[in-house]
């Protein structure tokens, strides 16, 4: 897997917090920062609230959203297990 270089500017207050914080887990600087800002990326993703449907789809949509729901066994089975919190 081939990689790239991507830079940041902190201030020198920023770069102690990131030191610190990398020390705390174990690894370097460079590791840190890379997976605290994919981590960062996908829950930024994630987050996106707009859906974007054609007329034809939103209608798909409506209709399956009142459509009554269909029996699945397999969450009907776990509805009837105890919980575990109440073992």
């Amino acid at each position: 897997m081939s990689t790239s270089v991507v830079s940041v500017r902190v201030n020198e207050t920023e770069r102690g917090l990131l030191e610190a914080a990398a020390d705390s887990a174990k690894t370097n600087l460079s590791d840190f920062m890379r997976r605290k800002a994919v981590e960062a990326a996908e829950a930024s993703l994630m987050e996106r609230r707009i859906i974007e449907l054609s007329a034809a789809d939103w209608e798909k949509f409506e209709v399956q959203m009142q459509a009554p729901p269909r029996h699945n066994d397999a969450v009907a089975a776990l509805m009837e297990r105890t919980r575990a919190w109440r073992e």
